[in-house]
């Protein structure tokens, strides 16, 4: 199973709220793996990688947070100029839109590891396997 689950979260875009959410996280003991944050005037869309999405959800939604859960794609990638470069060229090749993407460095400083939504998910991950990519599983990611 390549598809992990992320957890998203919507913030009114008002002081302290991000602050609320991720010490939420912290009060239950949640790690983050992976975040981005992306923002208007209004709200902010908070999106994480975590080890428990379902928990996750769980204590935010009993903090008043607006959650939501869907499926992304890890994928490895060599961390130097170039590195995803490759994977955009297979996704385009395959006629496949990449909705966003976020990207974080691995431990082992020679890779890196992107998370990215595409349109249609199974297509996706079908078109990279086939590239070559090497995708992330949820257990492979969680243990970085």
């Amino acid at each position: 199973m390549m598809k992990l689950k992320q957890t998203s979260v919507f913030l009114e875009n008002r002081k302290g709220r991000l602050w609320k959410a991720i010490s939420t996280l912290r009060e239950a003991d949640i790690n983050i793996r992976a975040l981005s944050i992306a923002d208007t005037s209004e709200f902010g869309i908070l999106r994480m990688i975590v080890p428990d999405p379902d928990k996750a959800k769980e204590v935010l939604e009993e903090n008043t947070f607006v959650v939501k859960t869907n499926e992304v794609i890890g994928v490895e990638i060599p961390d130097q100029p170039g590195g995803l470069d490759g994977i955009l060229e297979i996704l385009t090749k395959a006629d496949i839109n990449v909705e966003y993407l976020y990207a974080f460095v691995e431990k082992k400083a020679d890779q890196a590891i992107v998370v990215l939504r595409t349109e249609n998910i199974d297509a996706g991950i079908k078109a990279l396997k086939e590239g070559g990519a090497n995708l992330l599983s949820p257990e492979e990611l969680y243990r970085l």
